[in-house]
């Protein structure tokens, strides 16, 4: 008999189904060669280029002559466009410090691609050579 309270509480009702004794919740390392969470890579942009690269992706899905795989990773390009004003908008000074120190003007923003979304964009014939350099060679724009 034990006269100290146990190490850890005993888990809410129901829930030790889900978890191991204690009612957390199993972890485990990811074995080697698993596929991963892809890398975002930060794309700096000027407003002209954020808009210029909104219009060819649009286009381009309202054309529906993509692979569907593509259209899934153009949309995403989309979404990460507007992540992008909105993140600046939340927390500016990130954002500030790094066109500050590189001497860039106040509407380039990052915007974080995949390398899967990079290429969907790559892709896009109608994409300007201007944007394309930029999002090719990942100069700032």
């Amino acid at each position: 008999m034990c006269d100290s309270a146990p190490e850890h509480p005993p888990p809410p009702a129901g829930s030790a189904a889900r978890g191991n004794a204690f009612g957390r919740c199993p972890v485990s390392a990811v074995p080697a060669g698993e596929a991963s969470a892809e890398v975002l890579v930060p794309h700096w942009l000027t407003a002209e280029h954020r808009a210029g690269l909104t219009a060819v992706v649009q286009e381009a899905l309202a054309g529906c002559q993509l692979h569907p795989v593509l259209a899934i990773r153009l949309a995403d390009v989309l979404t990460e466009l507007h992540v992008a004003a909105a993140r600046d908008a939340v927390w500016p000074t990130s954002a500030a410090r790094v066109r500050l120190a590189a001497g860039w003007e106040a509407d380039v923003l990052p915007v974080r691609l995949s390398a899967s979304e990079l290429d969907g964009v790559l892709a896009l014939s109608s994409l300007p050579d201007e944007l394309r350099g930029v999002l090719a060679t990942g100069a700032r724009a």
